[in-house]
């Protein structure tokens, strides 16, 4: 069992430099030697992680056992979606009853997602391997959690941790903002004194939360090396080891001179998508978090399949919109063997020598953008069932005759 955990530990669709156990093994050392984790190249993970596993070190597989069900949080989001259906079903054409999911559909919701998340092999891997994104997904699960109650201050304290952890999830502040607005029945409209009251209320509570966080990491290390370490080296990307992400095969084949411009131009992707999004699911905030999500874990600099088990234990709650989607079979084999042959691949280029790094980029290319179908699968989906609640499901034109709805 020990040497399976060691293999898995190693692997580079479970491993990255930031989320890696070896590494908080080693920044443990150092630290009971009194030297900084961070003195070196190895350690990139923030000083309240080190100190929790300073801890609980000889309870490190109880760690990783409890963050997995600690995700199951997402139950919310039935309860969420109820109280939503009861508030604009008079909003609803009359003839759409069908696309209506019934109470005893939704009862089955929470299962599904239990299943999704705690069945899924990037979920198990994860855990077995002892990647830390088991705890940042615990953690961004407590912030929908949070969100979903309507309570304010503890989504904002979670949405801190979680930024303070991977900083991607400062992207989650827009929908989560949305949804606490919606709660409070305050109008999203820019020139409403009580929206921009609200938004300021929440953003000091966020960056308040945000400060005192940076600053218990300074009173425990005495040294400010872990924002460089940490939030430079996510921004940066100077590590190329190979993973599941877009950046290593890119950044190793391009000159230095031009390496700056590139690096910006990828990392603005997960931050450009947020306000059109913004603008156009500002009535959907959940699901506009859903996307967001989905969108760090492709996007991100230094990806794991545990990112894809959180965004993915997303998609039963979305089971009503399967009927619009085109692509799901497809997409869904491209995935899974896209997920068999990253081994594969990984075996043939470092051990067999019979590959090269083109052969296992090229399976992470067609992962990534096979992610990216997905997402727009399911964007396209919803837009286009909204569509058939507002103006009903069986369309005409002037003439009378049938109509087909074709978006654009």
């Amino acid at each position: 069992w020990q040497r399976q955990n060691l293999l898995l530990q190693h692997i580079a669709e479970l491993r990255t430099s930031c989320i890696f156990y070896v590494s908080v093994v080693e920044g443990l050392a150092l630290l009971d030697l009194g030297v900084s984790p961070y003195s070196g190249a190895i350690f990139h993970e923030t000083p309240l992680i080190i100190y929790l596993f300073h801890f609980l070190i000889e309870y490190a597989e109880l760690v990783f056992m409890v963050s997995a069900p600690g995700n199951l949080s997402l139950f919310s989001l039935v309860q969420f979606k109820k109280q939503k259906l009861l508030i604009e079903l008079d909003k609803y054409a009359p003839d759409v009853a069908e696309l209506i999911q019934t109470p005893m559909e939704m009862h089955y919701i929470p299962l599904k997602v239990a299943l999704f998340y705690l069945l899924n092999p990037y979920t198990v891997m994860s855990c077995v391997a002892k990647s830390t994104c088991a705890i940042n997904n615990t953690v961004i699960a407590f912030f929908i959690l949070a969100t979903i109650k309507g309570s304010a201050f503890l989504s904002a304290v979670f949405l801190a941790l979680a930024t303070y952890q991977s900083l991607y999830p400062l992207t989650l502040f827009a929908p989560a903002l949305l949804y606490l607005l919606q709660r409070q029945f305050i109008p999203i409209k820019l020139k409403s004194k009580s929206f921009w009251l609200y938004t300021m209320q929440y953003a000091a509570l966020y960056l308040c939360s945000l400060v005192v966080i940076i600053c218990l990491s300074f009173f425990l290390l005495n040294s400010w090396d872990f924002i460089p370490s940490v939030y430079g080296f996510i921004l940066s990307v100077p590590d190329l080891t190979p993973n599941i992400g877009l950046f290593w095969y890119f950044f190793a084949e391009m000159f230095e001179h031009f390496s700056l411009f590139f690096v910006c131009v990828f990392q603005i992707n997960v931050f450009f998508y947020t306000i059109p999004l913004a603008i156009k699911l500002k009535e959907h905030p959940v699901f506009f978090m859903f996307v967001q999500i989905a969108i760090i874990s492709i996007f991100k600099s230094y990806p794991t399949v545990g990112d894809i088990a959180l965004y993915m234990a997303f998609l039963p709650v979305w089971s009503h919109l399967y009927r619009f989607l085109r692509n799901i079979f497809i997409l869904s084999c491209v995935l899974i063997v896209c997920s068999l042959l990253f081994p594969v691949l990984w075996h043939l280029w470092i051990y067999a020598g019979s590959a090269n790094s083109n052969f296992y980029y090229a399976i992470t290319l067609t992962f990534n953008i096979g992610q990216i179908l997905l997402i727009s699968d399911y964007f396209y989906a919803f837009l286009r069932r909204e569509y058939y609640l507002t103006h009903g499901l069986h369309l005409t034109r002037q003439d009378g005759t049938e109509a087909m709805l074709v978006l654009k």
